[in-house]
């Protein structure tokens, strides 16, 4: 009997709705992570892109644990000498929740051009409402 090995023409991608409401940012990154790599499937290869498109619902009620709200830092640099830039999470989650979603999800995929290009199949949504209802998503449970 031999393995099987998924082909990139093969893989049949589905729409799933992730609601992030009173849950931990890193617990729904991790599930999301897992469904757009596709290891869900019984038909993972490790070499294929073969995840599903996900959407997160609800990125700005989704919660941090622990006192990570104040102590928690994202940093970026501008590239120009002394243009290291801070935010901490209190900040991000008020103002800009998508993207601390986003970059948990990108911490838990892979820096290779699979990881990228599933990083494309994520939707992040501040609110309850999204636009992707002709696609029919299902509803992914935690």
């Amino acid at each position: 009997m031999s393995t099987y090995m998924a082909k990139a023409g093969e893989v049949n991608r589905k729409w799933y709705v992730v609601d992030a409401a009173g849950k931990p940012l890193g617990r729904v990154a991790a599930t999301v992570a897992t469904l757009l790599r596709g290891k869900h499937k019984p038909t993972y290869t490790p070499h294929v892109d073969c995840g599903d498109h996900v959407i997160v619902l609800n990125a700005e009620k989704a919660v941090l644990t622990g006192r990570k709200l104040e102590q928690k830092v994202y940093y970026r640099h501008t590239g120009w000498i002394g243009g290291l830039k801070e935010v901490k999470y209190s900040k991000l989650m008020k103002t800009n929740p998508e993207l601390a979603m986003k970059l948990a999800v990108k911490g838990m995929l892979p820096d290779t051009t699979n990881g990228r290009q599933a990083l494309t199949r994520v939707r992040i949504y501040r609110g309850a409402e999204h636009n992707h209802a002709a696609q029919k998503p299902e509803a992914w449970t935690l």
